[in-house]
């Protein structure tokens, strides 16, 4: 028994780390407009939404404000102003994480749930966006960084599935691979999140944890 709860407490500390949960609006409305998506853009008919994580993709959020880029994810329905890809299907975007400037963590739904937030790669992926880059600024924080490096280091313990950290800017690069499965050869919009240079100091310090 001593042994067990040994193994037990180690295992805990080797997933631990601080997620807060602040949950998105997950309904049936939301349920039924995945499975769409899922059916239009992929051409698969599926009983339910899960995925199996293969690729993290990392945003920006596009928002200084943590309120504002929360609530951007939280309705179940497209808003009316995202014009750019409303024609590709009435889900709202969203991802599985939110960082805030201040490097705390947000759980919004399930990490095994398929949420919209990269053309193409959506059905193997887990989404982590930033608070930040507004009008293009290069302005992601330190402690992001710090949270987005320890957060993929759980998600990879978590999920020994996951093989591939993406920017949301490199998506079009997987166009040829596999895991590609978006069918609508027209569907494309250019990224630019995060910064180049959040995502090459956010793999050295990856590189560098290792060691």
């Amino acid at each position: 028994m001593k042994i067990i709860i040994l193994i037990f407490l180690l295992l805990s500390e080797f997933f631990a780390i601080d997620i807060i949960q602040k949950r998105i609006i997950f309904d049936n409305k939301r349920v039924e407009l995945t499975k769409e998506y899922i059916k239009s853009h992929y051409s698969l008919e599926v009983n339910n939404i899960k995925i199996k994580p293969e690729i993290i993709v990392v945003h920006h959020t596009g928002i200084n404000d943590f309120n504002t880029s929360f609530m951007r994810f939280y309705a179940s329905v497209l808003p009316n102003d995202r014009g750019d890809i409303k024609k590709a299907g009435k889900l709202n975007v969203s991802t599985h994480f939110l960082v805030d400037r201040d490097g705390s963590i947000y759980q919004m739904m399930d990490e095994t749930t398929m949420a919209r937030h990269v053309i193409g790669l959506n059905y193997s992926s887990i989404g982590i966006e930033n608070v930040g880059g507004e009008n293009f600024e290069d302005n992601l924080s330190q402690k992001q960084l710090e949270a987005n490096s320890e957060l993929i280091k759980y998600l990879k313990k978590k999920y020994s599935s996951i093989t591939y950290l993406i920017a949301h800017s490199e998506y079009q690069r997987y166009e040829k691979h596999s895991l590609w499965l978006e069918k609508d050869v027209s569907y494309r919009t250019i990224k630019h999140d995060p910064s180049l240079r959040f995502m090459k100091e956010l793999r050295v310090k990856l590189k560098e944890n290792k060691k």
